[in-house]
Formats: C-alpha cells, sequence, structure tokens
C-alpha cells in the first residue's frame, strides 16, 4: 500500500482465531492475500464524516436545504432499509 509516496510500514491487528480464518478463507476464493482484503474492505467503508458530506453533497443535488430534520430522516430511513435487509437498525 502506498500513502502520499511512500511505502507504508507493517502492522499488526490483533484478532482471534475465527476471525483470522475467516479472513484467510475469504482472501483464498478471491485469490488475494489477508492483507489487500483488509486494504478493499476498508477502502470501500465510509467513515462518519465521509458519509455525513455526501448525504449533504446528494440534498444539494436534489436541491434541499441539509437541515438537521433532513438529516434525521434519512437516517431513520437508512435504519428501515438495514432492519429489512437483517442488518443492525441503528
Amino acid at each position: 500500500m502506498v500513502e502520499s509516496g511512500l511505502l507504508s510500514k507493517p502492522t499488526s491487528i490483533k484478532t482471534s482465531e475465527e476471525v483470522r480464518d475467516r479472513l484467510r478463507t475469504l482472501a483464498h476464493e478471491r485469490g488475494t492475500t489477508i492483507t489487500e482484503l483488509l486494504e478493499e474492505l476498508a477502502g470501500r467503508e465510509l467513515t462518519a464524516a465521509e458519509r455525513e458530506q455526501r448525504a449533504a453533497e446528494a440534498a444539494r443535488e436534489l436541491g434541499v436545504e441539509y437541515t438537521e430534520q433532513v438529516k434525521q430522516a434519512g437516517q431513520d430511513a437508512w435504519a428501515k432499509v438495514r432492519a429489512h435487509q437483517g442488518g443492525a437498525a441503528a
């Protein structure tokens, strides 16, 4: 992984053997390494700040003022979607 033109230093992540084994299996099935798998997973997940920024941008594109009420309505809608998908509703 390259950041700002410099190679990043390897590090360790402590996890259970069960999680490590699952990551190994997932990586093997995808023909990649655990490190590359973790980089891919981390890269596609948005931080809270990124989600907030994208929501504000979407509201602007729709011509909607991004108020606290609009933000809450959006969060409530996504919670309902996740609940119907079997995920956490928070």
